[in-house]
């Protein structure tokens, strides 16, 4: 099929930032493009050819923007899946298929499917409702501290908390939910998995990612990962088991724990461009979001390696400030070798809200991070 200035149509759920990322790629390949949101400021409003407000749990929004294109693909997990199966059964090319979609929408799946398929993760429990957390602690069937998540519509540290005492259960929601054993590790990784329609694979270098103690959110993800090279070893080839367990199209984002033995768990993935692969942009010789389209398009997949060490901050909105954005410092982080910010064109900030991120590259690892806090110190999203 042609693809390139032609009349063929790419469908894309959700118009966050990652849409407006991959439409980066999309209008570079001149690829016409229509994408649903909820949002009237959607950031990918600006850049895709047709844009339809809507909701991405509703059947009737999902299923008519899938009678419209030729592949439909998503930019975040949390859409109407019967609506995509009716789509698929109706011949249409769903990428990452809804089959793996039902496993990595609800986090009790994911881990269950871990277990089913041998792939080492942390021990948990499912509880249908929150209650029973509390009746398994007063049984001595769970004790503190533990990992709480919702199963579903986690995103950006948000359906996930560390709880250490009864009290820390207070507020969260009453649905269904996992609870984790909580890891002593040494490193946070990530992996990206990239596979094409044929069935073509390609892993991008393992990522270290340091977090918010607070918000629970990557503060910066560093590549490569400053790690032993048989421990990378082992969580590519984790990585790469479960992209071929799952058999998704696309990409699939591994996260994982190095303990302090150097064994591997796996946290969660995310099918589609994420967070720890941002960094690529400026580092790699392919980014991660023209890989996405390649995999999706069954086209030949880019070379995954990097040009030069990058590391990704990312941008939140400061603690304090809502309402309309302001970054300040910009100019400062601006004459700084190697980097180069991102903004995701979200008007509105608010606490902990991403608004963007900067990646900084350098050949050496080290001067990269010392430019990487330097910028984190800088710049600040603050409101008006």
């Amino acid at each position: 099929m042609n693809y390139f200035s032609s009349d063929f149509k790419l469908g894309i759920l959700g118009g966050g930032q990652l849409g407006k990322m991959l439409l980066y790629e999309t209008r570079k390949f001149d690829i016409h493009t229509k994408v649903l949101d909820p949002s009237d400021e959607a950031p990918s409003k600006i850049a895709c050819n047709e844009f339809f407000k809507g909701d991405l749990m509703d059947f009737e929004a999902v299923y008519a923007l899938g009678k419209k294109v030729d592949v439909l693909t998503i930019e975040i997990e949390n859409v109407n899946l019967d609506a995509l199966e009716k789509l698929e059964d109706e011949g249409l090319k769903v990428f990452p298929p809804t089959r793996a979609l039902r496993i990595i929408q609800n986090k009790a799946k994911q881990k269950l499917f871990y277990v089913d398929n041998n792939i080492p993760t942390a021990d948990f429990q499912r509880f249908a409702y929150k209650s029973e957390i509390e009746d398994s602690v007063a049984n001595g069937g769970l004790k503190f501290p533990f990992i709480w998540k919702a199963t579903q519509f986690g995103y950006d540290g948000q359906g996930v908390k560390v709880v250490r005492k009864l009290e820390d259960l207070n507020g969260l929601p009453a649905g269904e939910c996992i609870t984790e054993e909580m890891i002593n590790f040494k490193n946070e990784l990530a992996v990206i998995v990239a596979r094409s329609a044929s069935g073509e694979v390609k892993t991008y270098p393992v990522v270290e990612m340091e977090f918010h103690p607070e918000a629970n959110q990557v503060e910066y993800v560093i590549c490569p990962a400053r790690i032993d090279a048989k421990v990378a070893e082992k969580a590519q080839e984790i990585a790469l088991q479960l992209s071929h367990k799952i058999k998704h199209v696309g990409l699939l984002a591994v996260e994982m724990f190095q303990t302090q033995d150097d064994k591997i768990l796996v946290n969660e993935v995310a099918p589609r461009p994420h967070n720890s692969g941002h960094y690529s942009i400026e580092a790699s010789y392919t980014n991660q979001f023209e890989q996405h389209i390649r995999a999706i398009l069954d086209l030949p997949l880019g070379n995954t390696a990097s040009k030069v060490a990058g590391i990704m901050v990312n941008l939140v909105g400061a603690e304090g400030h809502t309402g309309n954005v302001v970054y300040e410092n910009m100019e400062e982080i601006l004459s700084l070798d190697g980097v180069t910010p991102h903004i995701y064109g979200k008007k509105q900030t608010r606490p902990f809200r991403k608004m963007g991120h900067v990646t900084i590259v350098n050949n050496d690892i080290k001067e990269a991070r010392k430019i990487a806090e330097q910028v984190k110190n800088t710049i600040k999203v603050i409101s008006e």
